[in-house]
């Protein structure tokens, strides 16, 4: 998806977990870290049951290098994926926590 279309939706008022979530994503994969967190902590605040963005929060934080805040994120998206029956992202968490040690 091209961010500059995600943030034109954003820009014309349509703020959403997934539009957050998308944007994030966007962001991590051209490593611009420090927006991709922006956009994934509203994407947690508008909706907190979304594991996959509990998981790219994880992985942006691990990437600034800021690994006991990756380390609480993993673990509260693990519970959350548990507890919506996300058994997949849980498991990719677990991974994730257990390199940070």
């Amino acid at each position: 998806m091209d961010r500059n279309v995600l943030e034109k939706m954003l820009a014309d008022g349509n703020d959403n977990a997934m539009l957050r979530y998308t944007l994030g994503l966007v962001c991590f994969n051209e490593k611009a870290y420090q927006p991709a967190i922006v956009h994934l902590q509203r994407a947690i605040e508008q909706d907190d049951s979304h594991s996959a963005s509990w998981k790219i929060y994880g992985k942006t934080l691990v990437a600034l290098e800021r690994p006991d805040e990756a380390k609480a994120v993993f673990e509260k998206g693990i519970s959350i994926a548990e507890t919506h029956g996300d058994i997949q992202a849980a498991k990719e968490m677990k991974v994730f926590l257990r390199r940070l040690g």
